[in-house]
């Protein structure tokens, strides 16, 4: 029983994680609950329930990052690969950290972190990190 709770427990913990990460405000949380599991709360759904509703997050790009200098854990991607690839080159050429990238996605596409972005809104960090560097390079002369 113990580990039911548990388990539960740590569910519930990571739904509010996604929640919160994904950044949705209460009505929009309670919206996709109803939508998804047609519950109220998350605290009403059963284990098949809240599995179902993280399955729903990660699908809308909620997940983990690895512990390298907060590159996404989902950079190898297929649809990505090709945007990810670009922008960790033009961050190496501007000497710049992942962070910086994630905190243009949070700026530009109002998302947490750039493992969240559409390939559009990969396409538009692209756009602003070229920016950048033609800035940088104009006052370097």
């Amino acid at each position: 029983m113990s580990d039911n709770k548990d388990q539960r427990r740590k569910e519930l913990a990571m739904i509010h994680l996604a929640k919160k990460e994904l950044g949705l405000d209460d009505d929009l949380y309670r919206a996709v609950l109803h939508q998804v599991c047609g519950a109220e709360s998350a605290g009403d759904l059963d284990d098949k329930g809240r599995r179902k509703l993280l399955v729903y997050f990660r699908e809308k790009g909620w997940g983990r990052q690895d512990h390298n200098n907060g590159k996404p854990h989902n950079f190898n991607e297929a649809a990505r690969k090709k945007l990810m690839s670009k922008i960790e080159a033009m961050l190496a050429d501007s000497h710049r950290p992942w962070s910086y990238a994630n905190a243009m996605a949070k700026r530009i596409c109002k998302v947490d972190r750039l493992a969240f972005c559409t390939p559009a809104q990969l396409g538009k960090i692209i756009a602003a990190l070229t920016y950048d560097a033609k800035r940088r390079n104009k006052s370097a002369s």
